[in-house]
């Protein structure tokens, strides 16, 4: 009986690492679903929206600009951020906001992207704390799943003129 009862024990025990096991690996490298919050990228993300991430995207280095994507906050490693890429290496960028009058430039340096989001005026982004890591970068947004309303892929950035083709 003792037997039969542990027997039963660790076979649960193995399955649960087992499918512990397979969940955080479809995490890590596929993907996830995220609940967005903050105004920085509305109107594209609302707060509270959900969208799925995938993940594949960044471990083979196909970001491009235009895509957004969850990072790692380079101020606060614990927080993830929601924002657009607006460079990669070795582009031209627009560091000033877009309220200034006079526009001053900068490239992005060789490893890194220039995130922003799409709420100029409400974001803090790579305007305030200057390229990001591509290394922070942890999945590429896909999709909107939550409101259904609002459910499938996400818009254009309304701030195509910021993308700089020089």
């Amino acid at each position: 009986m003792l037997r039969d009862v542990m027997g039963k024990s660790f076979r649960l025990l193995g399955y649960t690492i087992q499918y512990g096991c397979i969940a955080h690996c479809a995490f890590e490298y596929l993907g996830g679903i995220v609940v967005c919050s903050g105004p920085s990228m509305e109107p594209t993300i609302q707060n509270s929206d959900i969208v799925f991430s995938e993940n594949l995207s960044h471990h083979f280095y196909c970001i491009q600009k235009g895509d957004i994507v969850i990072a790692k906050s380079p101020n606060d490693p614990k927080s993830n951020i929601c924002k657009r890429v607006i460079g990669l290496e070795g582009d031209k960028v627009c560091i000033s906001s877009p309220s200034d009058f006079r526009k001053s430039h900068s490239y992005v340096p060789k490893g890194h992207v220039w995130l922003e989001g799409d709420n100029l005026r409400n974001s803090t982004d790579s305007r305030c704390y200057g390229p990001v890591p591509y290394g922070l970068i942890r999945g590429r947004i896909c999709f909107k799943i939550w409101p259904l309303n609002d459910f499938g892929f996400l818009r254009a950035s309304p701030n195509g003129h910021r993308f700089l083709d020089d």
